[in-house]
């Protein structure tokens, strides 16, 4: 009976290691889906969390460009007042253009900046002639003493 109990005792240790090995194992695997689980939980809040703040974003443009039309609307119907008033009331015909938007006397405003480099010279001909830069009284004197070329 010896041996009998031997094999029963072999059996129950390796069902035991079996179990404790499995138990490894399961625990090992499980600890990367649960982290996984984490991450895409996470992952889930942080989208929720971006599209809510997307929809603010365009709730507050579409408010931001309501508002810019009603000041446009309301900036042409004061202009609109404005010009009528001054037709109603006013004398000055300068001060009726400017306030009705003709604005045919307004001061032109002179450009300080540099105006770019010109390739050519004022007039018909360009810097390629002959005679560019030369006074007249000069240039009938060339055309006097040179050969004709052909």
């Amino acid at each position: 009976m010896n041996e009998s109990n031997i094999d029963w005792i072999l059996a129950i240790a390796c069902f035991l290691a079996g179990i404790g090995i499995g138990a490894l194992g399961y625990h090992l695997l499980n600890a990367n889906v649960a982290r996984n689980q984490k991450v895409r939980q996470r992952l889930a809040e942080t989208e929720l969390e971006l599209n809510q703040v997307r929809d603010a974003l365009n709730d507050h443009f579409a408010k931001a460009t309501d508002l810019v039309t009603n000041i446009q609307r309301q900036s042409q119907e004061l202009e609109q007042q404005l010009s009528q008033s001054a037709d109603r009331l006013c004398d000055d015909l300068q001060l009726k253009r400017r306030l009705s938007g003709t604005g045919a006397d307004e001061i032109p405003v002179e450009n300080d900046e540099p105006s770019m480099p010109r390739d050519y010279a004022d007039g018909g001909r360009g810097t390629l002639a002959e005679d560019f830069g030369l006074r007249q009284d000069e240039t009938k004197e060339k055309e006097q003493t040179q050969p004709v070329r052909y």
